[in-house]
Formats: structure tokens, sequence, C-alpha cells
């Protein structure tokens, strides 16, 4: 039985791997700032030597995007420096390292063709410029598997399909984006295959980079559409918009799609339509 660390652990994607382990074969240890500072080297260091981990699941980030423009320090601390004392601290353990990345890397350079993993990174603003050197300190640990996900969404936490349900359900009208075009995440599906890899070893057979989101593609539109009727929120007119219509200290990439072929070819995954996920988000949070 191997002794797994999940850091982030009260976020949305922490949440669910929360969920998921008492399913699960190995032992799991959930910590978030308040338990486990990963921005000291030592306390990463002492936390791995105490509890005999094995493997790091890193799900902590600095994700406001905006945010990161005026305080790219503290994105930098949290989402690169972070994450070399994660691999560092595995590395000499002879342990693994699972890190989650983001889209934003490819800021720059996406076209209208799903990006793989052979691209190279071309980030226009911090989040992403940090999210890009947090892959670089996190290939410091030989067994580590870097998954880069988009639009990640969940019951739980601040994002998207929240926001948009209570906007729906409060006023007569909604402004949405139709210029950005991606594919939203389901966190409890992002999770699964996390927990595959972990228990499967993945990380021991198969390193390396990885591209994970739901299956289909569509605009901020179309899925603030879809969560809007999916909601039975009809009252609420949801209209397109341009993005200039928004401004934004962060140039957000216009086709953010990930081709997910090497993950699914790799682990033999089947991965979800987006619009499968979001009603078994939207289903658990009428429970």
């Amino acid at each position: 039985m191997k002794n797994v660390l999940i850091t982030g652990a009260n976020g949305q994607l922490g949440t669910h791997l929360r969920l998921l382990a008492p399913t699960l074969a190995n032992h799991y240890f959930f910590t978030d700032v308040d338990e486990l500072d990963i921005t000291s080297g030592e306390a990463v260091d002492e936390y791995v030597r105490s509890h005999g981990i094995d493997v790091v699941v890193n799900c902590a980030a600095y994700t406001n995007v905006d945010k990161a423009e005026s305080d790219e320090a503290t994105a930098e601390r949290i989402n690169a420096e972070a994450v070399g004392y994660l691999a560092d601290a595995m590395e000499r353990v002879g342990g693994g390292l699972l890190h989650v990345s983001t889209d934003y890397v490819f800021g720059g350079n996406m076209n209208n063709t799903p990006c793989r993993e052979t691209e190279e990174g071309n980030p226009t603003g911090a989040y992403g410029r940090t999210k890009w050197a947090g892959e670089t300190a996190a290939k410091r640990c030989r067994r580590h598997v870097i998954v880069r996900t988009s639009w990640l969404y969940s019951e739980y936490g601040k994002n998207f399909l929240l926001t948009m349900l209570n906007l729906t359900s409060t006023r007569p009208e909604v402004k949405v984006v139709f210029d950005q075009v991606g594919t939203p995440t389901y966190a409890g599906d992002l999770a699964k295959v996390l927990v595959h890899i972990v228990e499967s070893d993945g990380y021991i057979e198969y390193p390396g980079l990885y591209h994970f989101a739901n299956e289909g593609v569509c605009s901020w539109y179309d899925f603030a559409y879809e969560i809007a009727r999916r909601a039975g929120h009809t009252a609420c007119r949801v209209m397109p918009c341009h993005s200039n219509e928004f401004p934004s200290p962060v140039k957000r990439p216009s086709y953010s799609v990930l081709d997910k072929t090497k993950i699914k070819e790799t682990f033999g995954i089947a991965i979800p339509h987006w619009t499968e996920s979001l009603q078994t988000c939207l289903n658990n949070i009428n429970k």
C-alpha cells in the first residue's frame, strides 16, 4: 500500500479526490495551506519524510487569472517554486509526482486545431507563465505525470458553473462571450483519471505530459446556455457577446481545445462528452 499526498485538498478537484479515497486501495493524506505550506521546501521535506509519502498529487494552484497580472510573485511561488519543492522531495525518496497544469500555457499560439502535448507552450499572461514554469519544475522528479486541463468546474468551490447557476436564477438576462472556444472539464472526471494513474502505478510506467478535458467543444456562451437550459432557468435570457465587452488584463485564448489522444491510448480510458458530465454535476447538485 502506498501513501499518497493530495495538496490543495480543499479545492474543487481535491474535494472530488476526498470523495473517491475511501474506495481506493492506497492510503491518502489530504492537506491544504493550513496543514502544509508547500511554498516552504523544509515543510514539504518534513511532511514527506514523517508520513512516508510515496506519491504526491498536486492540486494546489494560484488560479485567479486576472489578479495574477498584479501579483505575479505570489502566483510564481505557488504555481512554480512550490512545485519544484514537491518534485525535489519526491525525487529524493524515489517517489512520484502528479501535477495539474492548464491550457493557458498555450495562450499565444493556439489555432483552430486541438493542441497536442508536443507543441511548445507560449503563455501570454502571468498565470500561464507561472504554470508553464511549474511544468518545468515538476520534471525535476523523474517519475512525474503532468496533466493539463481546461475550464474546470464542479459542485464545489468557485467556478463558472456555479456562477452561471446563480446569475441565471436571479437575473432576466446574462451576457456571455461566444468568441472564446474550448472544452469544459468536470472535476469529478479529472479526479478519476488522476486516481487511476496513481492506483495503477502509471506514473512509474508512463511518466510524461498528458492532456485531459471532457470530449466536445463549445464556447463559454454555449456552456452557459446549456447550464441555464438544463437547470430550468428559462426566465433568464442568455445572450452571446464579444470578449471586448468584458475588458480584462489578460489575453485569453480564442480557441483552447486540448488533444486527448495520448491519455486515452496510454491509460485505456474513455472520456465522457461535456454535456453528459454537466448533467452528472447538475444531478449531484440537485441531490
